[in-house]
């Protein structure tokens, strides 16, 4: 009996993308055709498409700019690529309504425990949401010291077009050097329970963002769906 399974159909679409820009039909800095075309072009809903680009631009192959498009950025360095919620959340822009509250805030106890400072500290906090179509996909919340705030837009309500670390790396010259990710199954607070509109589990990601020296810049937590969302790595075996 056969055991071929044809992969999700959001693998398929990034398939497609991943060889035209491997072909050089798609260049480096090209904008790529809009989700709009895609979807037409490929068949597919405008669901799998936004995943498949959403992954694309996770993994290093893309670059997406709101309001603008997607941009082709070529193959990754490494040929293994992963998946990093934390770090899609650092990098994506912004839509016109993503962003629920930014300012300044007492730190929690746990965040504290995670920057390194004594709880209630000043910091700033922005949360926010991502969406796939109209259904939001991801409850997300960003802790920065205002040693690495100050002077930048982050405590301003307005989106960000380029994300939180494009503008750090502009504003306050910061580099991420590597990120340390939990991930665990949880129940959703009650915030995330009317934002989600369920009371379903969630995968949540709790990570901390480090430069080169180990400083601690910020730190992320996530509220995933479990209905709409799968870790998915690939790894060698030595």
């Amino acid at each position: 009996m056969g055991m071929d399974f044809a992969p999700p159909k959001y693998v398929q679409v990034m398939r497609t993308i991943q060889e035209r820009i491997e072909s050089g039909e798609y260049s480096p800095g090209d904008m790529l055709p809009s989700e709009t075309q895609l979807v037409r072009e490929l068949g597919v809903g405008r669901t799998t498409v936004v995943r498949a680009l959403q992954t694309l631009a996770m993994q290093g192959w893309i670059e997406r700019e709101h309001g603008r498009g997607s941009f082709v950025k070529g193959r990754p360095e490494s040929a293994v690529d992963r998946v990093r919620p934390s770090l899609t959340s650092a990098e994506q822009g912004e839509s016109g309504d993503a962003v629920l509250e930014a300012g300044r805030v007492p730190a929690p106890r746990h965040i504290a425990r995670l920057l390194g400072v004594v709880e209630g500290t000043p910091v700033i906090a922005r949360k926010r949401v991502a969406r796939q179509a109209d259904v939001i996909s991801a409850v997300e919340q960003i802790w920065v010291p205002l040693e690495h705030a100050i002077g930048t837009d982050l405590d301003k309500p307005e989106p960000l077009r380029r994300g939180v670390r494009q503008h750090l790396q502009a504003v306050k010259h910061l580099r991420f050097d590597h990120i340390t990710e939990r991930v665990s199954a949880r129940t959703p607070t009650p915030e995330e329970v009317e934002l989600l509109g369920s009371s379903n589990p969630v995968l949540g990601v709790l990570a901390t963002v480090h430069d080169p020296a180990g400083n601690v810049l910020m730190a992320v937590s996530l509220a995933l769906p479990g209905s709409l969302h799968e870790l998915e790595d690939v790894f060698k075996v030595s």
